[in-house]
């Protein structure tokens, strides 16, 4: 928990009132985190109010390799360690743009290292624009249960900041914590929502319903299954889904709306979704930067439902092609999650010699009552067209998971086909 003193420390007026001082060829520092404390809520205020460097957030914890192409990647002028110690880094520098508070540190859909350049105006409208839209009272705390380096975390750590309250961080979300934090807003995603909704409370009678108290729950980071919203709901927990990257400050889309001044288009010919608005990235650390026209062409592909309300339908680049139909594997996971026996899914393309691809379902089944492939094909056909339908089902223990909260698609691709190139190994001709 963070220690009372840190928002007096920090100056409550002057973090409430943050405003966006330009520098030109401003340094930048890397700060390594292991677990983020009142040092961090610090260096970022300062970011933010042009007070101090802009600051890149790097988890320290990455295998030392990882660690060292990702710094050289973001060039900062020095490195600060997870204790507090900070160092000049030997080679070039390369100065941020104008007004960039924070560099948050992502390999995005290639593996590549780079660096997302967010703003300090384009991070306090985003955080102003979530209080705004949850109703958030003065003097209601934040739960922080997600790394700080992701947009997500970050993101708690902003809005504490504007509010003017200390977060309380967590360094996991389980029951108990959660329960005990006194907070009203806590971000996040599916995979620990559904281990709070599965504490089984007669059992723990020690530990109240986790969620009890709150008054809002952002939902992020990967799709929610339908189920998953219809299980919070049933017991009152007020869940909000969001939608957005780290190149959009996290979350600008709130249960399908768009967030205060931002704006949402979808693409007439690959339906792929475009987003504008006050909350977009600089551009990438040493790449490219935010096109003319303002519009962030994503790798989403959606559609606008009746209500006007934003619906995702999954990667763009996922997309599987089976005897020409092309099928959203995100659609035919959200069918399947509501089938009868399935904990978890997961879809996937694989090739195949006369269609070209086939749908695979990778599939987390309930011990009890595993559900068979006849059972999962009649489920997506009388909800998706015929050719979604999976023509396999791979059964596992777990979906590997990425820290973000979402599927690791490429481990689990690699892990299937470990399995098969296994598999073949072991026939006897």
């Amino acid at each position: 928990m963070w220690s009372p003193w840190v928002g007096a420390a920090l100056g409550r007026n002057k973090v409430r009132d943050l405003t966006l001082t330009i520098v030109t060829n401003r340094s930048l520092r890397a700060v390594l985190v292991d677990r983020p404390g009142p040092r961090l809520l610090e260096l970022l205020a300062a970011a933010l109010d042009g007070s101090g460097p802009a600051i890149a957030l790097v988890d320290a914890g990455l295998p030392r390799s990882r660690l060292d192409a990702l710094v050289e990647a973001l060039a900062p002028g020095s490195v600060e360690g997870p204790d507090g110690v900070t160092t000049l880094r030997s080679g070039q520098e390369k100065g941020v743009a104008e007004g960039t508070a924070v560099v948050v540190a992502t390999s995005g859909s290639t593996g590549v290292p780079k660096g997302v350049e967010l703003s300090a105006g384009a991070l306090l409208h985003s955080a102003r624009a979530s209080l705004a839209r949850i109703g958030a009272r003065p003097g209601e705390r934040w739960l922080c249960c997600l790394p700080a380096t992701y947009i997500a975390g970050l993101q708690v750590l902003v809005r504490s900041l504007v509010s003017g309250t200390d977060p309380v961080l967590a360094e996991r979300a389980d029951a108990q914590t959660v329960a005990a934090s006194g907070c009203a807003h806590v971000s996040l995603v599916p995979t620990q929502l559904r281990r709070l909704l599965d504490i089984d409370i007669p059992t723990n009678r020690d530990i109240s319903a986790p969620l009890a108290g709150f008054r809002s729950v952002l939902l992020g980071g990967a799709a929610a299954p339908a189920g998953l919203l219809d299980a919070a709901r049933a017991a009152r927990v007020p869940v909000v889904t969001t939608y957005g990257m780290t190149e959009t400050c996290g979350g600008c889309v709130y249960d399908g709306i768009a967030l205060d001044g931002v704006r949402i288009k979808i693409d007439d010919e690959d339906g792929r979704i475009w987003l504008a608005g006050p909350v977009l990235f600089s551009g990438y650390r040493g790449g490219p930067r935010v096109p003319d026209d303002q519009w962030l062409r994503t790798g989403d592909l959606g559609r606008m439902d009746s209500a006007g309300r934003l619906v995702v339908r999954g990667r763009a680049d996922d997309v599987i092609n089976t005897g020409g139909a092309l099928v959203v594997p995100g659609e035919v996971a959200a069918a399947l999650q509501t089938c009868p026996g399935v904990r978890d899914v997961a879809v996937l393309g694989q090739p195949d010699p006369e269609w070209g691809e086939r749908v695979v379902a990778v599939v987390v089944p309930d011990p009890a009552d595993p559900p068979t492939l006849e059972l999962l094909r009649l489920h997506v056909k009388e909800r998706l067209p015929r050719y979604a339908a999976p023509s396999r089902i791979v059964m596992i223990d777990a979906v590997p998971m990425l820290p973000s909260g979402k599927h690791d698609l490429a481990r689990l691709r690699r892990e299937l086909l470990r399995r098969e190139q296994s598999e073949a190994e072991s026939v006897t001709y």
